[in-house]
C-alpha cells in the first residue's frame, strides 16, 4: 500500500491535499535524473540561465492570486496578506538573478609574469532543499533560485502541510522551459527524506526548520558527506531606547511579534524597555494588540489567522500559563477575541509583563502570537538579555541614534541587526544566524558562496 501525506487545513480542520508519498526507487530516480540534468544544465550560459528563470518568475507571479489562496488554506495566513508572500518572492528571485553576473564572475588575484591565474565559482551538482510551512515560498526561494542560477540541479522536498508549493514551482519552472530534470520536487516520509540527504549523490542541504530539525539533517549528511546550510529557530528580541520614536516602535513590533499569527523565525518575540518609556510603550502595543481581529483567514477583514494546528497553539497556551504562574500579567483579556476557542488552533495574541528570563515564554521559541516585555535600566543591561539567549538570528534596536545602535550591535551575538525596523529580509544582505539559530548563509551575493565552490586555475604560460 502506498504511504499518502494530508494536509489538515487549519481554516477548517479538514484534508485540503493528500499525495502519495514517494518511494525508495522514485529517490533513486530522481536523484540520477539530477545528476544528469545538472550536467547539462551547467553547461547553458549563466545569461540564458537567468533568462530562462526569470521567465518563470513571470510564470509564478502569473498565478499570483490562485498561490495566495493556496498559502491560506494549506497554512493559515490570512488571505489579506497571503498576496505579500509572491511579492516577496518576486523580489528575492530578481534580486539574486540581477546580481548573479558579478557575484558568480571569475576572481582575479592579479599579474604575475609568465602566468595566468583565475578562481571560478562552479556549481556544487545536485542540492537538496528542505523548506518549511511558515513562509512556503520566501524561505524555499532563497535556496532554489540562487542554486539553480550558479548551474545547480534542485531537489524540493517540502512540508507536507505545503505540498502545493513543490508543485507551483515546478509549474513555473516547466512553463519557463527550463531542462527536465534540473528541478524535481519529492513528497517524503522523514525516513525517506534522511535517505535522501545523506546519499552521496547529494552535493549540499539547504534547511530551513527546528534545532532538532537541524541536528537530524547534520546526522543524515554524515553519511555521504554533503554540506548543509541550515536556518533554524530564533527568539528573537527588540530594544526601545529612550531616544525611540515611540509610536514607530509600537507599531513596527506589534506587527513583528504578531504577523503571520506569530509564526516566524525572525518575528520579535521578546522586547525590552527603557525604564523612561516602559508604561507608554505597554499601553500603546495593548491598545494596537486589541485591534486585530482574529477569524476565519479567508475573510479580506481578518488580520490574525488560526496558528497552523491545535498542537502549536496548544504549546503557545502553555508557554503562557507557565509563564503566568511563575508571576506573569497577561494583559489581553482572550475573551475580547470571540473566535480564540481552546482544542482549536485559533490562539488569541497575548502580551505578558512582569516576565524573566527563568520563564519558556523568555527562554524558548514561540512559534504564536504571544510576546513578553521587560524593563530595563541601561544599554549594558539591555545588551546581556538580548544575548542571554540559545538562539542568535535578529535583533532590533529602536533608537534615534545610529551611531550608538552600531556600537550595541557589534556587540550582540545575531546574524542581522536592525535599527528601527524588525522582521524583515533585505535580499541584498546576508541571511544568516548563529548559535541554535544555525550556520551558513542564503541571499546576498554571499549567498552564492554556499551553493557553489571556488576552483583555481594555475597555468604558466612562459616556459
Amino acid at each position: 500500500m502506498t504511504d499518502t501525506l494530508k494536509t489538515i487545513s487549519p481554516v477548517d480542520g479538514r484534508v485540503y491535499v493528500e499525495r502519495a508519498l514517494e518511494n525508495a526507487a522514485g529517490v533513486d530516480r530522481a536523484l540520477d535524473g539530477a545528476l544528469r540534468a545538472q550536467r547539462a544544465w551547467n553547461a547553458v550560459p549563466l545569461a540564458v540561465r537567468c533568462d530562462l528563470l526569470g521567465r518563470a518568475v513571470d510564470a509564478f507571479v502569473a498565478e499570483a492570486s490562485e498561490i495566495a489562496a493556496e498559502i491560506t488554506w494549506q497554512m493559515g495566513r490570512p488571505i489579506c496578506h497571503t498576496p505579500g508572500e509572491v511579492r516577496g518572492f518576486e523580489e528575492r528571485a530578481r534580486h539574486m538573478l540581477a546580481i548573479a553576473p558579478e557575484a558568480l564572475a571569475t576572481l582575479q588575484p592579479g599579474e604575475k609574469p609568465g602566468f595566468q591565474r583565475q578562481i571560478k565559482r562552479v556549481p556544487l551538482g545536485v542540492v537538496v532543499v528542505v523548506a518549511p510551512w511558515n513562509y512556503p515560498y520566501l524561505t524555499a526561494v532563497n535556496a532554489v533560485l540562487p542554486a539553480l542560477i550558479a548551474g545547480n540541479a534542485v531537489v524540493l522536498k517540502h512540508s507536507h502541510q505545503t505540498p502545493l508549493c513543490a508543485e507551483r514551482f515546478l509549474e513555473a519552472f516547466v512553463s519557463a522551459g527550463v531542462h527536465a530534470g534540473v528541478f524535481q520536487y519529492l513528497h517524503l516520509s522523514h525516513g525517506e527524506a534522511a535517505r535522501l540527504m545523506g546519499d552521496p549523490r547529494v552535493a549540499s542541504v539547504c534547511f530551513t526548520g527546528s534545532v532538532a530539525g537541524g541536528k537530524a539533517v547534520v546526522a543524515a549528511t554524515a553519511a555521504g558527506f554533503a554540506s548543509s546550510g541550515l536556518e533554524l529557530g530564533g527568539k528573537d528580541p527588540a530594544y526601545v531606547r529612550a531616544d525611540a520614536n515611540l509610536p514607530q516602535a509600537i507599531d513596527s513590533l506589534t506587527d513583528g511579534a504578531f504577523f503571520n499569527a506569530g509564526q516566524s523565525c525572525c518575528g520579535i518575540k521578546r522586547i525590552y524597555v527603557a525604564a523612561s518609556r516602559y508604561e507608554e510603550f505597554v499601553a500603546g502595543m495593548v491598545e494596537l494588540t486589541q485591534q486585530y481581529r482574529l477569524g476565519s483567514p479567508l475573510d479580506p477583514a481578518t488580520t490574525l489567522g488560526p496558528v497552523v494546528r491545535t498542537s502549536a497553539a496548544e504549546a503557545v497556551r502553555s508557554q503562557v500559563r507557565e509563564a503566568v504562574a511563575r508571576g506573569a500579567r497577561q494583559l489581553i483579556d482572550e475573551s475580547s477575541f470571540a473566535a480564540a476557542s481552546p482544542g482549536t488552533p485559533y490562539l488569541a495574541p497575548q502580551v505578558l509583563i512582569d516576565v524573566d528570563h527563568s520563564m519558556a515564554i523568555m527562554r524558548e521559541e514561540t512559534f504564536g502570537p504571544a510576546v513578553g516585555i521587560m524593563k530595563v535600566a541601561s544599554d549594558d543591561e539591555a545588551l546581556r538579555l538580548m544575548n542571554d539567549s540559545a538562539y542568535g538570528l535578529t535583533a532590533a534596536i529602536f533608537s534615534a541614534d545610529a551611531q550608538r545602535a552600531e556600537a550595541l550591535g557589534d556587540a550582540l551575538e545575531t546574524g542581522t541587526v536592525f535599527l528601527n525596523r524588525c522582521d524583515y529580509l533585505d535580499p541584498a544582505l546576508a541571511w544568516t544566524g548563529v548559535k541554535n539559530s544555525g550556520r551558513g548563509c542564503t541571499l546576498s551575493r554571499v549567498g552564492f558562496e554556499q551553493l557553489t565552490r571556488p576552483k583555481s586555475y594555475h597555468f604558466r604560460v612562459r616556459t
